[in-house]
């Protein structure tokens, strides 16, 4: 099933002692690109929580954010190597400088990292555990609302692909017999521009062969038709196509740029408009298909 590249999830999980939540937010991007925002204490995670997104999701950019909150009595340990170096760098400017005073505890106490609240072994595996159950339900809810914005995407999709066979019908049949008459009508303009006496019927005749070839868009049709099957069948299948899409809605509207080069039918010419303006919508659109 084609899925959409926007979604939104959210996961968590509970005890005693700790909560944590767990956002994900997808967009479209060309590749997949996770942003990680978590607490430092989760760090070890972040590599196999990372991977089991990329199992997931293969493109999008994807914000996750995690939120923990330990709720239980918390001992505080002392940096004892951090607070000896510091009181005697402190005694070294004093005695150095020959300053007076003393350390103040207050300002001891505001050192990064002087006070570590360690998690026990306990503790640390029961965040584990909630942080990967909280994340697996985020990624779960992420996922399926990509896959049901797929199915609104798709059928969006479908519909203009149809739209797209109708316009090519109308320029299969104003084609029918297109060339001949175009033939016709270049011989009988050239034939009344020039002396009968004057013209070597042969070269005429090459001359109005080659630019009656030049107008024909037989092979264009065919390709568009080939284009156009392709697109059902990519659309209708499941995983990654979002790069494929882009390739054939560019052929697609490489073909139609040619009808209109080639044909100076005006009704052939309204409906190659009419393609590459869905073609051009469709290429939107496909911009947020994974």
């Amino acid at each position: 099933m084609l899925r959409s590249m926007t979604g939104y999830g959210k996961g968590a999980a509970s005890s005693e002692k700790f909560t944590v939540t767990v956002d994900m937010r997808s967009v479209n991007n060309r590749n997949l690109d996770i942003h990680w925002r978590a607490p430092q204490d989760l760090a070890p995670l972040e590599i196999s929580l990372k991977k089991q997104i990329q199992a997931a999701i293969s493109r999008g950019r994807v914000d996750v954010t995690i939120n923990l909150v330990q709720t239980a009595d918390t001992v505080y340990e002392l940096n004892r190597p951090l607070i000896r170096g510091y009181l005697e760098a402190l005694r070294t400017i004093r005695d150095e400088f020959g300053l007076s005073g003393e350390a103040d505890l207050a300002a001891i106490t505001r050192l990064p990292n002087i006070l570590i609240a360690p998690m026990t072994n306990t503790l640390g595996e029961a965040v584990v555990q909630g942080v990967e159950t909280a994340l697996t339900q985020a990624l779960a809810a992420l996922v399926a609302m990509r896959a049901v914005e797929g199915y609104e995407l798709q059928k969006e999709l479908l519909s203009r692909v149809e739209r797209i066979q109708g316009h090519l019908g109308v320029i299969e049949t104003n084609s029918d017999g297109l060339v001949e008459a175009y033939r016709e009508k270049l011989r009988k303009r050239i034939s009344e521009l020039l002396d009968k006496n004057l013209v070597d019927e042969t070269r005429l005749a090459q001359e109005i062969a080659y630019l009656a070839e030049r107008s024909d868009i037989t092979e264009e049709i065919a390709r568009l038709k080939s284009h156009l099957t392709q697109l059902r069948e990519l659309l209708a299948g499941d995983g990654e196509i979002g790069k494929k899409l882009d390739f054939l809605l560019q052929e697609a509207n490489r073909e139609a740029n040619t009808i209109l080069s080639k044909s100076a039918e005006l009704s052939i010419c309204d409906a190659a408009i009419e393609i590459k303006t869905e073609v051009e919508r469709l290429r939107e659109q496909a911009q947020n298909v994974e």
